[in-house]
């Protein structure tokens, strides 16, 4: 693996430099430090700004893709220290213009147990990542290359269970719609949404995310396609609200008595998520064509189209 960042223009060093020792202050088991995606593969996208079919703004800026090795797995307190490394890290600078950690955490022993299955995202990992920090106390195993026939595979069961769980949530919603119980009603379509925004990611890089904040879930689906800009564009005020009803409903329609959503609002939300099912069959779809193409071209490659993340 490689372990330079010298090509990396001088304040994303600095940057680097700052999270890897934010990380270790917050994670004592840390063994290694790894810097994946677009940053490790330098294409990675500065600020890039384009029109949406609404006449909005679509902003998409690559994030620092940083993989945290422990001994043992963080579990649920990932998501507590990815929060509080970002926090500080963000502290004092643009949000805006700010390029931002994305953290995830696996242990020795999954990382090399993936590695030794050739799971494609961990393979990416080792052979395109770069080395930030290294205890020096674990060895990483040799990867077992997968061909695309087995990725097709794969990719195609990620994407069938996270439908199946999409659909069970729809019926769910069907349901609750028709006892006309539109707070639940909301929170099924939560579901049905983080599902199938879990799908993509699932489809293209064989892994999956863990967190329900939709909003950092379409984040990270904008690597692969900015078609989902067309399901919420956000650009104006009732966009927006219907768009935070949606993802507090994950919370507080189960756990807080004063959330209430009304028929109007579960009704334009119904539609959007019609078509973000489409959208991400669709684009699944596209992906297993790809990997079935290139299973005549070259089997045993694991190079992809993913866009910079």
């Amino acid at each position: 693996m490689k372990s330079s960042i010298d090509f990396l223009p001088e304040r994303k060093q600095r940057d680097l430099y700052e999270l890897v020792g934010l990380i270790r202050d917050e994670v004592k088991d840390v063994v290694m430090i790894i810097l994946y995606g677009s940053y490790a593969r330098n294409t990675y996208v500065e600020l890039d700004i384009q029109r949406d079919y609404g006449g909005g703004e679509i902003q998409f800026m690559s994030d620092y893709d940083i993989l945290v090795v422990t001994k043992k797995r963080l579990g649920a307190r990932t998501v507590t220290v990815s929060s509080r490394v970002k926090s500080h890290f963000l502290q004092n600078k643009n949000a805006n213009t700010q390029t931002r950690p994305q953290i995830i955490n696996e242990s020795i022993a999954k990382f090399n147990n993936a590695l030794s299955e050739g799971r494609y995202f961990y393979v990416d990992i080792l052979t395109q990542g770069i080395m930030l920090f290294d205890s020096g106390e674990c060895r990483l195993a040799a990867p077992r290359k997968l061909n695309y026939s087995e990725i097709l595979k794969m990719a195609k069961e990620y994407f069938a269970g996270k439908l199946h769980r999409a659909d069970s949530h729809y019926g769910h919603y069907f349901l609750d719609y028709s006892k006309q119980d539109y707070t639940y009603s909301t929170f099924d379509l939560h579901q049905v949404v983080e599902h199938l925004l879990k799908a993509i990611p699932l489809v293209y890089i064989l892994y999956g995310h863990k967190e329900h904040e939709l909003d950092s879930l379409m984040e990270k689906c904008k690597a692969y396609t900015l078609e989902l800009t067309k399901v919420f564009p956000c650009n104006t005020a009732e966009e927006k609200y219907l768009f935070e009803i949606l993802q507090r409903a994950y919370i507080e329609a189960r756990y807080n008595d004063k959330f209430v959503v009304s028929k109007d609002v579960v009704d334009a939300l119904a539609p959007k998520v019609e078509l973000l099912y489409n959208i991400v069959k669709d684009v699944c779809q596209k992906q297993f064509d790809y990997y079935q193409q290139k299973q005549h071209d070259e089997p045993s490659g694991l190079e992809h189209t993913e866009k910079s993340e």
